[in-house]
């Protein structure tokens, strides 16, 4: 293909040739439109950006120091490319995001009702049984736990199933 061709997407293959900026998308965005500005910039599918954030974030957490860093220093788009006024604005919206992150998750554990009571009490339960088998208490001695923690995570699948048709 020729650089000063289009690529399939309509956009330029060169970023520079394109005269694009880069910047945090109002389209394509999960969060702060990171991952999207990126993506279209660099003419490439925004999950595959995704998947690079989460996988330096599980390695080591980088990504998410970079994804933080870039959502302060990028402007929005379309917005003036101020410095100053681009960290301000990307730290109010990283708290209005934030703030919001801890109302839904307020909401939505007050509408489960007895889950977290329930799961509290197993991992209690499973806490109180591991501590007795590594003491050496003498009937703990059937308890193997290579055997035990499949059955655990099944039970817990069915049980999470059970719950969510019982609602509807």
């Amino acid at each position: 293909m020729n650089p000063h061709e289009s690529s399939p997407s309509g956009r330029g293959s060169d970023p520079r040739q394109r005269g694009g900026q880069l910047s945090r998308s109002r389209r394509d965005q999960i969060l702060g439109g990171v991952c999207g500005g990126l993506s279209e910039y660099f003419d490439v599918d925004a999950n595959l950006i995704r998947l690079i954030f989460i996988v330096l974030a599980v390695i080591g957490g980088a990504g998410i120091w970079i994804y933080l860093l870039l959502w302060l220093f990028l402007p929005l788009e379309g917005e003036p490319r101020d410095a100053a006024q681009s960290i301000r604005s990307g730290a109010d919206e990283i708290v209005s995001r934030v703030r919001q992150l801890g109302r839904d998750a307020r909401s939505s554990s007050s509408r489960r009702g007895r889950t977290p009571v329930l799961l509290g009490a197993a991992l209690i339960l499973l806490g109180a049984v591991l501590l007795l088998k590594n003491l050496g208490v003498w009937w703990t001695a059937w308890l193997r736990f290579d055997i035990w923690w499949p059955v655990l995570v099944i039970l817990a699948g069915v049980v999470m199933l059970f719950g969510l048709i019982r609602r509807r």
